[in-house]
Parts: structure tokens; sequence; C-alpha cells
């Protein structure tokens, strides 16, 4: 199974994240949240029940983009993937 990453097109995060992404060579799936009610559905369920969210909801921002990991961990910056993929 390969990551995911759940992102917006519209968001401006989404192009610098991907860019690393790319830069490191990770292999991912996709799932644009905002492309269909279904994968916003299956976007807030990992959003609301997964601690990583805590700190980005309490900022009031959405959390994406981010790479959901085969063993379940969520990464949402760049400097964290530079730290698990370089």
């Amino acid at each position: 199974m390969k990551p995911i990453l759940y992102y917006a097109e519209k968001c401006p995060d989404t192009a610098p994240f991907v860019a690393e992404l790319k830069r490191l060579g990770v292999e991912y799936d996709e799932v644009e949240v905002m492309s269909s009610i279904p994968n916003l559905k299956q976007w807030l369920r990992l959003r609301d029940n997964n601690a990583a969210f805590d700190a980005v909801k309490a900022k009031g921002n959405a959390g994406f983009p981010a790479l959901l990991l085969e063993d379940g961990r969520v990464i949402l910056t760049e400097s964290e993937l530079r730290d698990i993929f370089a």
C-alpha cells in the first residue's frame, strides 16, 4: 500500500508539498478532497479521528495537504517529509 496524499487543488500549500514529495521520490495515491462528497467524507473521518490534526484544527485550519503513511502516521509539513524520506 502506498501513502495517500489528501489535498485540495486550490490550497496554496498543496503545490510546494507535492513538489517536495516529487523531489524526495515518494510514490503515493491521491485523494482530492474537494472533488466529491465521498472524498470529503473520507478526509473528514481521518482528520476528525486523528490526534495529528489537533493543533491544526485548534488554529482553525483545514489540515491539508496531509500524507497518510502505511503505518497510520500523518505528515503535515514539508520538514516532516524530509525527516522521514530524505
